[in-house]
């Protein structure tokens, strides 16, 4: 594995670098990411190009040892370009164009934005594609960010309705797969179609499913003629770019099948903020500084799922933030916890953001590895504890990263639940993250994958919500279940049709005869109503969503005393379990050991555990000596540490 960072020399003085360049040998870094925030210095009029400063930091890193990964330039378009072009600009979901002034400020469906990025990422690799010191490139700068994932101007508007002739080739098929005579909605032409701004209050929810799409798609696109252009001229280069793990409004699956292998960015921090809904982990107890391990687990499992192999974290938190709600320091020992964490979860690159704070602008408030003034802050201290514990690094990263257990993750799941929750606080991401969370805390390893992943690696594949589904899907998860394989579904599961109708099937739709039982009755329920479970294999109530199902060739394993709410139907070698609430973590736990997944592994709260092959990694993510039972050993971990153990 390597360690970078994030380096932004058009920060500084030249005079400065050579610095910066023996500070990182002697941390241990081999590779700087550059530039993807330095269009206007590159390219500071349309006609003329500054590439003297690059080409010196390029070289004088490399006398160092340190690659560089270039950043296509393309999330901060310059001022002249906006203001020659405003055509190119963002317009929000209220119509509003964007200001400059910021980044992600423009729409990538913009002809003109799109001719501008073609011709500042093709003389970037031009000039660097050959240079014996660049590695790679990370194209753009976290798709989404800013609020910029959706964008409604006439550039989209025309897109849209060429992706949607694409899609249904007739209007009257769209029509009928919109349901559009509902509120007298049937359009005669395409261009009929108006984008689901916030000007309407209450779109139809398959043309807004479809415009979710549609937007994910233009960044898949946009992305994409990037990738041509770098593959063309740099043929050995990798290519990547920089995701923010949970983001939900573009489907990553999509945009990391052409890369090399997928990156993020790592702010454990920032991520209780963000993700407060869906966390439920009172008992852990966590240091302040850590963040919440639950969560970021989560989208380290995701990240590794994109390709079901290693990644990078592109940036790695070493200190404070300055975008959360509250942004505490790190202590001495959290960032080394941080990068430990994202190694066992399977990382084998860490790019620490960033290298020295910033006196300038929006992050001024943000920490790097230095402080302001250039000395070494919290961070590079730790950077260079983890160099002395550098090859039992290098020897867990390459460990086989294997799980028994997969999670179905769907972007249109979680996109259609958010058009239609039906109650307030339905979140797919929650309903995803408890299964996950109910795992973590007995130390079994989970993936997350798609409907297109290869299944074989798992012996239990749960869907939490399966709730729109699609012939392949079901013959997916047939052919997995024939062959063996454990399928768990979960509540709403098979209620949608791939352009977001309510199937017109018995319940769980397509799913039924796979489920062997129909869904005969479904709710929410309030939040002081729960049933009573009568099962030999779980025990405990149910609550908050409730289906009740009658069985045909599955049996009823769970009931309450108005029917069945789990069943078991026998598929070919294997088995499917459909669980008509949303179980709690115990619950959970107690199904899974009923299928034989299980653990040797007692974590106490606050407590991280992931195996990479004959090792185990112990992540204390509390302020108190924690003592886990590994088997018959007793393993005590100091507050905020780590402890590796050979099995």
């Amino acid at each position: 594995m390597r360690f970078g960072i994030c380096y932004y020399p058009e920060h500084w003085p030249p005079e400065r670098w050579e610095a910066d360049a023996q500070l990182m040998q002697q941390a241990g870094i081999t590779l700087i990411r550059v530039a993807e925030f330095a269009w206007s210095v590159i390219q500071p009029t349309a006609d003329q190009y500054e590439w003297q400063w690059l080409d010196d930091v390029i070289a004088l890193f490399g006398r160092y040892g340190i690659d560089t990964m270039i950043g296509t330039p393309t999330a901060t378009p310059p001022i002249w370009l906006t203001r020659q072009h405003p055509d190119i600009l963002h317009v929000d979901s209220n119509l509003q164009p964007r200001e400059h002034g910021g980044r992600k400020h423009y729409c990538p469906n913009s002809p003109t934005y799109r001719a501008h990025s073609h011709t500042i990422v093709t003389k970037m690799v031009e000039r660097y594609g050959q240079h014996p010191h660049v590695v790679g490139w990370q194209i753009d700068n976290e798709f989404g960010e800013s609020n910029s994932a959706r964008c409604y101007c006439t550039h989209c508007e025309a897109a849209f309705h060429q992706w949607l002739r694409e899609r249904y080739s007739a209007i009257a098929t769209l029509n009928e797969a919109w349901g559009a005579v509902f509120w007298s909605q049937t359009y005669s032409e395409w261009a009929q179609i108006p984008l689901p701004s916030d000007n309407n209050p209450r779109p139809n929810p398959s043309h807004k499913l479809d415009y979710y799409r549609f937007a994910s798609d233009s960044f898949v696109s946009y992305q994409a003629e990037q990738i041509a252009i770098l593959r063309t001229h740099a043929p050995h280069h990798v290519v990547t770019h920089n995701y923010m793990g949970l983001f939900p409004e573009l489907d990553c699956f999509d945009l990391a099948r052409p890369l090399d292998f997928a990156a993020w960015d790592n702010y454990p921090t920032g991520f209780p903020d963000q993700w407060r809904d869906m966390i439920d982990d009172t008992q852990a107890n966590y240091a302040y500084d850590v963040g919440d391990p639950g969560v970021m687990g989560l989208a380290h499992a995701l990240m590794y799922g994109l390709k079901q192999r290693p990644y990078w974290v592109m940036e790695q938190q070493c200190g404070h933030i300055n975008w959360g709600k509250m942004n505490p320091r790190s202590r001495p020992g959290t960032p080394r916890l941080w990068t430990w964490h994202a190694v066992a979860e399977g990382a084998d690159t860490i790019v620490y953001f960033r290298w020295r704070a910033t006196v300038l602008a929006h992050e001024n408030y943000h920490s790097g590895l230095l402080k302001q003034d250039g000395t070494p802050d919290v961070g590079y201290r730790d950077l260079l504890m983890l160099q002395q514990e550098r090859a039992l690094l290098d020897e867990t990263a390459a460990q086989p990263n294997a799980a028994a257990v997969a999670i179905l993750f769907s972007y249109d799941d979680l996109w259609a639940q958010e058009l239609q929750p039906h109650r307030h606080d339905w979140h797919y991401l929650q309903a995803i993250y408890n299964w996950y969370d109910a795992l973590r805390r007995q130390g079994i390893n989970v993936h997350l994958v798609n409907d297109t992943a290869d299944l074989a690696p798992y012996s239990t594949l749960i869907a939490p919500s399966a709730h729109i589904v699609t012939d392949p899907l079901v013959a997916k998860l047939t052919e997995y279940a024939q062959k063996g394989g454990t399928v768990i579904l979960g509540v709403r599961s098979g209620f949608k049709t791939e352009s977001n109708r309510v199937t017109e099937r018995p319940l769980p739709g397509q799913l039924r005869d796979l489920v062997g039982a129909t869904v005969v009755d479904w709710s929410p329920l309030p939040d002081n109503v729960t049933v009573t479970l009568s099962c030999n294999i779980l025990s405990g109530t149910a609550g908050y969503w409730l289906e009740h199902l009658e069985t045909e060739t599955a049996e009823a394993v769970a009931t309450t005393a108005d029917g069945t709410v789990l069943t078991r139907n026998q598929v070919g070698d294997g088995q499917l379990f459909y669980v008509g609430w949303w179980p709690t973590s115990g619950q959970i736990q107690d199904l899974m050991a009923h299928l034989g997944v299980t653990s040797d592994v007692l974590l106490p709260a606050g407590v991280v555990h992931k195996r990479r092959g004959e090792r185990s990694i112990l992540l204390n993510f509390t302020d108190q000596v924690q003592v886990v039972h590994l088997g018959d050993r007793v393993v005590s971990i100091a507050p905020r540490d780590v402890a590796v153990v050979t099995r």
